[in-house]
């Protein structure tokens, strides 16, 4: 069956900061009208917030899979079983769901519907809310080639997208989906670092952030691996290299793969 996407109705339950992140990508670079997208939140207050988007607010979960074509699911993971009891009587077969939600299945939410609609499982950052997210993405095998587009291009109107297959999404949230929070603590040391050395906690926080932003583009654009641009900073015998040592003495690098396995065990954890 021929979908004309931007005619769907677009259904959020949760009206969070992701929520709204993707909700403006839609409405600004995603070329959908505000009168299509409908949510739906607990707090009157992030509803009465995400309504300024021109947005429709309303008054219950079920009313939103009752409207919609496709239905967000934005709520904490721990709150899954919940929503979708509490809307298992208005869902219908050809309902579409997206989750974004860390360690949440697509099978999960068919069985816990006990439905099996098309889902979609996402994985975005919050560098969404700036038009400059990375999300990971993938689909149950019932999800059309046609639909599975349709999502995608709704989170590349808020950055980069990276299809995988579901057994990498439990793994991916450790690449992208956390990793944002490792960076800031990385800047937060070094701003406070420059802080215990009378440098201005603004002149440090505008360094780090244009070399964290330099040093980024050159992983993407220079050809040269992580390996080849660290030597390219590490003279013999300099300051760098003296750097290098108190970060491998210390357990930098294994601190971030600790890291990283904590929070894809944590993932599991969380995953139904």
């Amino acid at each position: 069956m021929l979908i004309i996407v931007k005619t769907l109705k677009i259904g959020f339950i949760g009206a969070g900061n992701m929520a709204t992140a993707i909700i403006r990508g839609m409405i600004g670079k995603g070329g959908y009208q505000p009168e299509s997208i409908f949510a739906y939140d607990l707090n009157p207050l992030q509803l009465e917030k995400i309504g300024e988007l021109g947005v429709q607010a309303m008054a219950s979960a079920v009313e939103i899979v009752k409207q919609c074509d496709v239905v967000f699911l934005a709520v904490k993971p721990q709150n899954y079983e919940e929503v979708l009891t509490g809307i298992r009587q208005a869902v219908a077969p050809e309902k579409i769901f997206v989750t974004i939600a860390a360690g949440i299945s697509t099978e999960y939410i068919m069985n816990t519907l006990g439905i099996p609609c098309p889902v979609v499982r996402a994985m975005p950052n919050t560098p969404l809310l700036l038009g400059k997210g990375a999300t990971a993405l993938c689909k149950a095998s019932n999800v059309t080639d046609q639909v599975f587009h349709m999502v995608l291009d709704i989170f590349a109107a808020s950055g980069d997208v990276a299809v995988l297959t579901e057994d990498k999404m439990n793994t991916v949230i450790a690449v992208n989906g956390s990793s944002p929070a490792y960076i800031y603590l990385f800047a937060k040391a070094v701003v406070d670092w420059a802080a215990a050395q009378n440098i201005e906690n603004k002149t440090a926080l505008e360094l780090i952030c244009k070399t964290l932003e330099g040093s980024a583009e050159m992983l993407r654009s220079s050809g040269n691996t992580p390996d080849e641009l660290i030597k390219m900073v590490s003279s013999p015998g300099g300051t760098t290299l003296k750097a290098m040592e108190a970060l491998k003495e210390h357990g930098f690098y294994e601190g971030l793969w600790d890291a990283m396995d904590q929070c894809t065990k944590r993932a599991e954890e969380l995953g139904r």
